[in-house]
């Protein structure tokens, strides 16, 4: 369910957008707004798919919520649609939480 989360977060060009200004530093919603032709709440609903999709990472500093992109979540869909296109016929895309839980035998 995650992965359809973030296909459909990345189909839409806002959000690509949002993630492009994320990608250079963290931002505030207002921050965000500025570059945006968009209500307050569009901008906050693009903001939320993308946090339910776990592309990106809000936390409060304040009275504003900053807004980081999570790198290793991108890099792990970014591996599986190039896997799609090398033709691997059994892509898998590991998660942030997969990663964190693996057996290590050398332990």
């Amino acid at each position: 369910m995650q992965n359809q989360h973030r296909f459909k977060a990345l189909a839409d060009p806002t959000r690509r957008d949002i993630l492009k200004l994320l990608a250079q530093r963290s931002q505030s919603a207002g921050d965000l707004a500025a570059h945006f032709e968009v209500s307050k709440p569009s901008l906050s609903h693009h903001l939320n798919a993308l946090k339910q999709a776990d592309l990106v990472r809000a936390q409060r500093q304040g009275q504003n919520i900053i807004y980081t992109i999570n790198t290793s979540v991108l890099e792990d869909t970014a591996r599986f649609v190039l896997d799609l296109m090398n033709g691997d016929e059994n892509p898998q895309m590991e998660t942030s939480h997969d990663k964190d839980h693996k057996f290590d035998p050398t332990l």
